[in-house]
């Protein structure tokens, strides 16, 4: 099989080596005689596969003691309406900082179960730049303070994890989620869908201190939705989704071997540099989106003179055999999501592609 060059935003790249492993085991599993697929969720062999998986994803963060990684499903934009309904109690705040699109829906999300407040906000900038949260500060009455660490559509990241004080800080690390180690003490509570990183959609993984348990567990909501419920069953009171947390536990295996969260991190500085650097000398034939500083290490944007110009990019480009390089459809333009499956060979030759099309077309 001839294999394309896969810059897909989510569901995005899975190592080779991973599909074929779970090609392999996907009709029986351990020899057991049958597909994980088609195991109980109360048997052994799949209440130990994801022990496993969970303590190899807190192996690999560096978690520190005190945190619970849970297996839920419902995707990130799910976990924007639990976050409140799990913490955003009776006369408190939930504050946000806006930093893109998805931050701005988990906000109004929000909105809707409890009251809000956005503490920063980058929407008057086109979410180009990201808000300063050099000095946030939570008020007295903040549940929390909600961040999302980078923004996949428009291409922005924050290096640094912000001091909340003493008021809960929560992530969501959908698009860089074990691509870099950070202060985990900063933070309360963070998640991420999987389709970006960890392996593929169907999963969510949300990581929460031990103390907003408490907080969780008093709350008068469904059982269901409650993270205190999911703790307490280690990820196991309903159905989960088995295959999707299987193939998971693969792709923090192959991170593992390939030297870690650490080596994520060299190769996408690598990555996307090589990017930055084409787009950067172009002379303004590319241009890119993000500012400078604020440029994502996950997902690099750019935009060109026009839109036909842009077009026939992406059209070229599928034929050169390069996948997901269209920009969201709500802002248009281009976008190369090198999350950490995408080799840094497909990034040399997007690079040795983008020349040539502006050699073609300058």
């Amino acid at each position: 099989m001839n294999r394309k060059y896969n810059f897909n935003a989510g569901p995005a790249a899975l190592p080779l080596e991973v599909l074929e492993q779970a090609k392999q085991e996907l009709t029986e599993y351990g020899g057991l005689g049958m597909s994980l697929m088609e195991m109980s969720h109360r048997s052994k062999p799949v209440e130990r596969m994801m022990e496993e998986t969970q303590q190899l994803l807190a192996d690999l963060l560096g978690l520190p003691a005190g945190y619970q990684v849970l297996f839920m499903g419902g995707g990130a934009s799910t976990q924007f309406a639990l976050i409140p309904m799990n913490f955003l109690t009776e006369g408190k705040v939930g504050q946000y900082v806006l930093s893109g699109s998805f931050s701005d829906k988990a906000y109004q999300e929000a909105a809707t179960i409890g009251e809000t407040a956005a503490i920063a906000s980058g929407k008057a900038d086109k979410w180009r730049k990201l808000p300063d949260i050099g000095g946030l500060g939570a008020e007295e009455r903040a549940a929390y303070v909600h961040l999302t660490t980078n923004n996949t559509i428009e291409g922005t990241q924050f290096r640094a994890l912000p001091d909340a004080g003493a008021v809960p800080l929560i992530a969501d690390m959908t698009s860089d989620m074990l691509s870099r180690k950070l202060d985990w003490t900063k933070l309360g509570f963070m998640y991420a869908g999987a389709q970006k990183n960890l392996g593929p959609a169907g999963v969510t993984v949300a990581i929460v201190r031990d103390d907003l348990l408490k907080t969780s567990a008093d709350r008068r909501i469904p059982t269901i939705l409650k993270y205190a419920t999911f703790a307490s069953n280690q990820s196991l009171y309903n159905t989960p989704p088995v295959h999707s947390i299987y193939v998971m536990k693969l792709v923090l295996e192959w991170t593992k071997r390939q030297g870690g969260v650490e080596e994520m991190a060299r190769r996408a500085a690598e990555r996307t540099g090589l990017l930055y650097e084409t787009i950067d000398a172009s002379g303004g034939f590319y241009i890119g989106f993000a500012e400078r500083g604020d440029r994502s290490l996950m997902n690099v944007t750019w935009r060109m003179q026009d839109e036909e110009l842009e077009q026939r990019f992406v059209r070229e480009a599928e034929l050169a055999g390069f996948e997901g390089l269209a920009g969201h459809r709500s802002v248009g333009g281009l976008r190369a999501s090198a999350y950490n499956a995408v080799p840094v060979r497909a990034c040399e030759a997007l690079v040795d592609f983008m020349r040539d099309f502006q050699r073609r077309n300058g």
